[in-house]
């Protein structure tokens, strides 16, 4: 059987899309390396998880124009995709590698695996020399996160070891906060000066033993905004590239802008009485007659159901409420006093809409969960695109 094909593509904004503003993420690079940074200070772009549900590659780039010098991902497939991209900064991949394959290919391509013990070293160092070339690795130490990283007292003999493989070069020593988001209360305090002052002593001891260690790194965006020093030679950004704060208390930069939008398209507007149940299970029942916009978004798209009956989306900057359970592929929102919402128009879920702003903080206190797990959760059948203009949106012409 044949299928008919014109040639014509489908409209990526047909149902429901990520705008992705890449003028705010190089705005917000150039914002932290301002305003909190040293001079000496460099800054890393995390760009893991699909750049926080931003794509990674839009985000590397205007991360790298913003001034970025280095970027961070999790997975050896996410480094490959930004060499396949043609960025060509130094990539450190933060997640383990344990087998001789995957570390032979950051030798193909040029990334720099972390170290946690000494076999990993070996292996590198082993492939590296069979490809006649050195290879740059970052050390990373468990000064207190209990994750990844090799014990903090074996950690100025596995420097050790790395200094004396001619495969190697130990281009960073590096651990990472477990709770420099926390509250000022002070045990967060207690628990980040305690990781501070146990990198410190290693660094002493790598300096007194004439170990050249790289770059030095301690801060994520928590530790970024909390205390600069915590900084030393680079810091690993994550949510504050993004336009966020990883926690309430901690005070941003005025002017850091979110880089998301997530719109999606009305697709039906009808017309309920009063006592009409709406979307499975009726949990909603309507009190009054109702004016209803079906949205093709849902669940499979990433909105929680958790959010069904408790989050809100904006249409030209008014703010409509969601009504009845969050389907997979659809939600219901009270259009009833938004005369003008017609099918086909566009409602913005997260990110701005005129003056008013959805921050996925909204979504994440409703949730009990964290804005970082929100902004991961957007599935790729939602199409990351360019924002378009402002009023374009507005309008419904996007």
């Amino acid at each position: 059987m044949r299928h008919p094909d014109d040639g014509a593509e489908l409209d990526p904004r047909q149902r429901a899309w990520v705008d992705v503003e890449a003028d705010a993420i190089r705005s917000n690079v150039r914002l932290i390396r301002s305003e909190q940074l040293g001079h000496a200070t460099r800054l890393m772009a995390v760009v893991k998880a699909d750049g926080y549900g931003h794509g990674a590659l839009a985000v590397a780039r205007a991360a790298a124009e913003g001034g970025a010098c280095q970027f961070g991902v999790a997975t050896l497939a996410e480094g490959i995709e930004l060499r396949r991209g043609g960025i060509e900064a130094p990539v450190l991949v933060l997640g383990n590698l344990i087998d001789a394959a995957s570390l032979a290919q950051c030798v193909r391509w040029n990334l720099m695996p972390t170290l946690s013990d000494p076999d990993q070293a070996r292996h590198c160092h082993d492939l590296a020399r069979a490809g006649g070339r050195r290879l740059a690795v970052h050390l990373k130490v468990d000064t207190g996160m209990s994750r990844l990283g090799v014990p903090l007292g074996d950690a100025l003999p596995l420097a050790e070891a790395i200094q004396e493989l001619e495969g190697l070069e130990l281009a960073g020593v590096y651990s990472h906060l477990a709770m420099a988001d926390g509250p000022p209360d002070g045990r967060a305090d207690a628990v980040t000066r305690r990781q501070q002052e146990a990198f410190r002593g290693l660094l002493a001891s790598l300096q007194d033993r004439e170990i050249r260690c790289g770059l030095r790194h301690l801060a994520n965006s928590a530790g970024t905004l909390r205390d600069r020093a915590l900084h030393h030679d680079l810091v690993r950004v994550g949510l504050a590239l993004y336009g966020h704060s990883p926690s309430g208390h901690l005070a941003t930069p005025g002017g850091l802008r979110p880089a998301l939008h997530l719109r999606a398209r009305v697709t039906l507007v009808r017309s309920i009485g009063a006592g009409v149940g709406v979307s499975y299970g009726h949990h909603f029942i309507s009190s009054r007659p109702m004016r209803l916009a079906v949205v093709a978004i849902g669940y499979a798209d990433g909105v929680p159901r958790l959010l069904s009956g408790r989050m809100e989306v904006l249409h030209r900057g008014r703010s409509l409420p969601q009504v009845g359970a969050i389907t997979m592929d659809q939600l219901m929102i009270d259009a009833s006093g938004c005369p003008d919402l017609q099918a086909g128009d566009t409602v913005t879920l997260l990110g701005s809409s005129g003056a008013a702003v959805l921050s996925p903080a909204e979504w994440s206190d409703q949730c009990g969960t964290i804005p970082w797990e929100i902004l991961c959760g957007f599935k790729h059948r939602l199409p990351r695109l360019p924002a378009a203009a402002p009023e374009a949106v507005e309008c419904g012409q996007h």
